[in-house]
């Protein structure tokens, strides 16, 4: 019995250090093979990540800027772009006052924040994966560390390409091109029916009021101007409005000289809690334009702008008042 266990024992001891042997072997195996396979597991996740991210390059005023390609928390620090983004459907979550007042915007915009350009914390607080404002603004430096920050510098570009490049930075180019070419053939259609109606040689003033002062507008300057003058409709000016209103876009005039700035037919884009009181004086009541009854009010809180949902406005508004449609 002694000889046979001595060798079963040793039998034992030999197939147990085989066995050891080998994971000792397979988990060096395990370690090192891995490491050839290291590289394509660990770069997979970064692409598929940067791929998810969807960034794009977009070639700003100021140089170029990695944006989002699909941004969904936009900020918009002005006034005049916010229905610039709004008309292209992409997110909002903080906006100016005077957006959130704007009748036209006010139910789409109930839920996004007021911010300006001294709202630093909040908008670190809205965790926006895109910034755009006016070139202006202050503390762009700080909005720069909180996302990729776009500005424009107001009036540089007309309206149309304004919303042409605005589709180029929210990855909407086919969106804003559709737009543009819809609406130029609106106002094209509009104003072949208007100019038959009232006349070539028919001259238009758009007016308005702010800290008791009247104003009138020129060329591209909001308030329907960029539809009613050259590019859009191309009706004519008051030749006094035309000469004041050439260098600055408009022009302070007093009660007065009404005559002189008030055209056949008048816009006034009014507010209500101006001062209007010069519509009370026998001045006003004597022009050309009251007499006819061709004096045609707005609301001023969603007449200002010349974004495109602004436009559309605008549009519906002066073919209802000059053709009854």
């Amino acid at each position: 019995m002694k000889k046979l266990f001595i060798p079963l024992t040793l039998v034992l001891i030999l197939v147990l250090s085989a066995c050891g042997g080998n994971s000792k072997n397979n988990a060096n195996n395990a370690s090192s093979s891995p490491s050839s396979a290291a590289p394509s597991e660990s770069a997979s996740p970064s692409a598929s990540a940067a791929e998810d991210s969807g960034t794009i390059t977009y070639e700003s005023e100021t140089g170029p800027v990695e944006v989002p390609k699909n941004p969904k928390r936009v900020v918009v620090i002005t006034r005049f772009l916010t229905g610039n983004v709004m008309q292209l459907g992409v997110p909002l979550v903080g906006v100016d006052e005077m957006s959130k007042t704007n009748p036209r915007f006010v139910d789409e915009l109930k839920d996004v924040e007021t911010v300006t350009d001294e709202s630093v914390e909040k908008i670190i607080e809205l965790e926006p994966d895109l910034i755009i404002g006016l070139s202006d603004i202050k503390n762009i430096d700080k909005f720069k560390q909180i996302a990729p920050t776009v500005t424009f510098t107001y009036g540089k570009l007309d309206y149309l390409a304004l919303q042409l490049e605005m589709g180029k930075l929210l990855s909407k180019e086919k969106e804003a091109q559709a737009w543009v070419d819809g609406f130029q053939a609106k106002v094209k259609e509009a104003g072949e029916k208007i100019k038959a109606k009232i006349g070539e040689n028919a001259t238009v003033s758009v007016i308005e009021t702010f800290n008791k002062q009247l104003y009138v507008y020129g060329d591209n300057f909001g308030r329907g101007t960029e539809i009613l003058y050259a590019g859009g409709f191309g009706l004519a000016k008051p030749p006094k409005v035309s000469e004041a209103t050439k260098t600055d876009g408009y022009f302070a005039v007093s009660s007065e000289v009404l005559k002189d700035y008030f055209g056949d037919y008048v816009i006034f884009s009014k507010d209500a809690d101006e001062d209007n009181s010069f519509q009370n004086t026998e001045i006003y009541k004597n022009t050309t334009a009251v007499k006819n009854n061709h004096v045609y009010e707005a609301n001023a809180k969603a007449f200002y702008f010349n974004d495109p949902l602004s436009l559309e406005y605008q549009l519906e508004f002066f073919t209802k008042s000059f053709l009854g449609e």
